[in-house]
């Protein structure tokens, strides 16, 4: 595979501007050299890297060309500040993906004393689906409950979150006057992250033979989740770390149901300062706060 670094830099640029016409501009060229560059790279490769559409996207195919484009561009930065004074006080860009309850408890406070070094580009989902922004090349690193390697990513254990079913004390009053038994966890809206959180509905199975009759509410943020829950629109399952937090009073109805969920850093096998110091800086706090 021959292909050239400002084919590799256009790729980059379309996926993350979305369109070819952004991507020219952040490149300083004409939207038909993108074309024409995006078209030489395929050629080079033999596959369709970009799906044309609004947003552009990268196909299945063009996620391990991606994922090459981000590290030689990487590493061409890394080598550039070493090489050129006026680079060297330039801030790097670092790429992330965190999951959204461990970005509104023990990351950002980790990250704040880099960012005024770095420039933090950070993406959140859940846990189980970070590793996939990994995968495409979106990010350098991410922290996941995927402890299986992302092909040329190392893994390093970072400990184990702790969720509780929780409610605000008039909800719990409601909806389980006698305990969480079956009859009252089927009839009780369930506040949800987004519909690829499964911790409310693992619980649900543990009690119900059915979960597909349950109300539920799909609140898209962990600091909204939280106010949702204190608010009573439903119980739903927290960090620990977050029940000191939030408009109202929120406790755990049922202790015994916790559930711990293993988080891991992944990151590229490159050598790079800039995402090192980020490893550090995660690794440091997620050990600090987090259960082992």
């Amino acid at each position: 595979m021959d292909v050239e670094l400002a084919q590799l830099r256009t790729l980059v640029a379309v996926i993350d501007e979305g369109t070819l016409e952004a991507a020219a501009r952040r490149l300083h060229v004409t939207p038909s050299a993108v074309s024409q560059r995006l078209r030489a790279l395929e050629v080079a490769t033999g596959r369709v890297l970009v799906q044309r559409g609004r947003p552009a996207t990268v196909t299945a195919a063009g996620e391990p060309v991606l994922r090459l484009a981000r590290q030689v561009g990487l590493l061409v930065e890394d080598a550039g500040r070493h090489l050129d004074a006026a680079d060297a006080g330039r801030a790097p860009v670092v790429p992330i993906a965190v999951n959204a309850d461990s970005l509104a408890t023990w990351a950002l406070p980790a990250l704040a004393p880099l960012a005024g070094e770095l420039r933090f580009d950070l993406h959140s989902s859940d846990q189980s689906h970070t590793s996939e922004l990994l995968r495409a090349g979106t990010v350098m690193g991410a922290v996941t409950s995927d402890a299986e390697p992302v092909a040329g990513c190392r893994v390093t254990p970072l400990g184990r979150m702790r969720y509780l079913p929780c409610a605000a004390p008039a909800f719990v009053e409601r909806w389980f006057p006698d305990g969480p038994d079956a009859a009252a966890l089927h009839r009780a809206p369930v506040v949800v992250f987004d519909r690829r959180d499964d911790l409310q509905h693992a619980y649900l199975r543990r009690h119900l033979t059915s979960v597909a009759e349950v109300p539920l509410h799909y609140i898209p943020s962990s600091a909204d989740f939280l106010s949702a829950v204190a608010l009573g629109f439903g119980w739903g399952m927290l960090p620990e770390l977050q029940l000191t937090e939030g408009p109202g009073p929120v406790a755990a109805f049922d202790p015994d149901g916790a559930v711990d969920v293993l988080l891991y850093w992944q990151q590229w096998r490159l050598e790079s300062a800039p995402l090192d110091r980020v490893a550090d800086a995660l690794v440091r706090a997620a050990r600090a706060s987090l259960r082992t």
